[in-house]
C-alpha cells in the first residue's frame, strides 16, 4: 500500500467512516414508520389518525416487512402484504398501500433507501392490481326513509339524554356527527340564528355557517350550560360525546339507521319534494362541488336560500308525524307551499 502511495491510516479512517455511514442507514421499516407517524401527528386533525396508522401497519405490514431493512423492501414484499386483502378488504388495503408508500418515500428523502417506492400506485401497482373502484363494495350508511322521519323525530324527542339531543340537533341541521359533538357555545349566535363551525372541525377545512331553524334554537335554549364546559353537548362525565353515543340512541330505539345516514334522509327529502337547486342542497350538507367549473362559479354559500331550505326541513319533520298518513302528508305539503309563498 505504501509502495502504491496509499496512506494506511487514512485508508482505515475512510473505511471506518464508510462502515459507520452504512450502519447508520441500516434502519428497519418499522423504525421508519414510527418516526414518520411521530413527525406527521401534529398536522393530522383527527387525534385517532395516528392510532389508525399504527393499527393497520401492525396488522398487515409489520409481519412481512417490519423487521426488514427499509432499503431492502421491494415489490414482492409489498404484493405479499396487499394481494391477500385487496379484494376482500379493498378500502383497508388501499390505505395500507398508501401508508407504506408514504413511509418508503420518507425513508428515501432521509437517505435510508434509493429508487422509487415499490408501493406507488400510478404507473406501477395499477398495472398489477385491480382498481379499487372496480372491486370495492360500496356500503352506504343505513338511512331512514324521509317519509318516516317525522314519526321518528317524535319518538326521538321523547328520549332522554344528551346524546339524544345531539342526534336531534344533527338531524335538524343536516350536520355531521363529529361537527355536532364538538360544537361549542361560542359557535352559536342566537341573535342571528347561526351556528358557525370553524375550519379545523370541518371535513373540507373551510368555515361553515349553518342557519338554525326555530326548533334547533329552541332545543339549544332548553339545554343546561356548565360553567366549566363550553361544549354544547358534553358527555355525562365531561369531555366530548363518543362517536358511538349517537348510534347507541338509535339502537335503543330499534331503528335501522346511522347518525350519518340522516344526511341521506335530508338529501332524499330535499331532492324529491322541493325545487331547490342541487348546489343549495349540497351547500347545506357542506359538500364540495365535484364539478370544478361549477365550483369556480359558485363562490358564495347560498346562505339565504339555505336558511329557507332548513326552515322547510324542520317544518316537514314537525308536520309529517304520522307514518304513512296521506292526509297528514297532504297538509304538510300545503303548509310548505304557504311557507315558500311567504318567502
Amino acid at each position: 500500500m505504501l509502495e502504491n502511495g496509499i496512506d494506511r491510516v487514512a485508508d482505515r479512517r475512510e473505511k471506518k467512516a464508510a462502515l459507520a455511514a452504512d450502519v447508520a442507514k441500516a434502519v428497519t421499516f418499522e423504525w421508519c414508520a414510527k418516526r414518520f407517524i411521530e413527525g406527521k401527528s401534529a398536522e393530522w386533525r383527527n387525534t385517532k389518525h395516528a392510532a389508525q396508522w399504527t393499527s393497520t401497519l401492525e396488522q398487515y405490514a409489520y409481519p412481512v416487512i417490519g423487521k426488514m431493512l427499509v432499503r431492502d423492501v421491494e415489490l414482492p414484499h409489498v404484493l405479499r402484504i396487499l394481494e391477500p386483502i385487496w379484494e376482500a378488504k379493498t378500502e383497508t388495503a388501499s390505505r395500507v398501500r398508501s401508508r407504506i408508500d408514504n413511509i418508503l418515500d420518507w425513508a428515501t428523502v432521509h437517505g435510508y433507501r434509493t429508487g422509487p417506492s415499490p408501493a406507488r400506485w400510478k404507473g406501477h401497482l395499477d398495472k398489477l392490481l385491480a382498481a379499487p373502484s372496480k372491486v370495492q363494495r360500496v356500503e352506504h350508511h343505513a338511512a331512514l326513509d324521509y317519509r318516516q322521519a317525522g314519526a321518528f323525530m317524535r319518538r326521538l324527542r321523547a328520549q332522554a339524554g344528551m346524546a339524544a339531543r345531539a342526534l336531534e340537533f344533527a338531524i335538524l341541521t343536516a350536520a355531521r356527527s363529529g361537527e355536532v359533538r364538538g360544537a361549542t357555545w361560542q359557535e352559536i349566535d342566537f341573535g342571528a340564528a347561526v351556528w358557525t363551525v370553524p375550519p379545523e372541525r370541518m371535513k373540507a377545512k373551510k368555515e361553515h355557517r349553518v342557519p338554525l331553524p326555530g326548533p334547533a334554537i329552541e332545543l339549544l335554549k332548553r339545554l343546561p350550560r356548565e360553567a366549566d364546559n363550553d361544549l354544547v353537548f358534553p358527555a355525562p362525565r365531561g369531555g366530548t360525546l363518543s362517536d358511538m353515543s349517537l348510534l347507541a340512541v338509535l339502537r335503543r330505539m330499534s331503528v335501522d339507521a346511522t347518525p350519518h345516514g340522516f344526511r341521506s334522509t335530508f338529501r332524499d327529502w330535499a331532492g324529491e319534494t322541493t325545487a331547490y337547486p342541487r348546489e343549495v342542497i349540497e351547500h347545506a350538507l357542506a359538500h364540495q362541488l365535484k364539478d370544478k367549473a361549477e365550483a369556480a362559479y359558485a363562490r358564495g354559500t347560498l346562505f339565504d336560500k339555505r336558511r329557507r331550505l332548513m326552515a322547510e326541513w324542520a317544518r316537514f319533520l314537525d308536520i309529517a308525524r304520522v307514518e304513512g298518513s296521506g292526509e297528514e302528508v297532504g297538509r304538510g305539503v300545503a303548509e310548505l307551499i304557504r311557507m315558500r309563498e311567504a318567502y
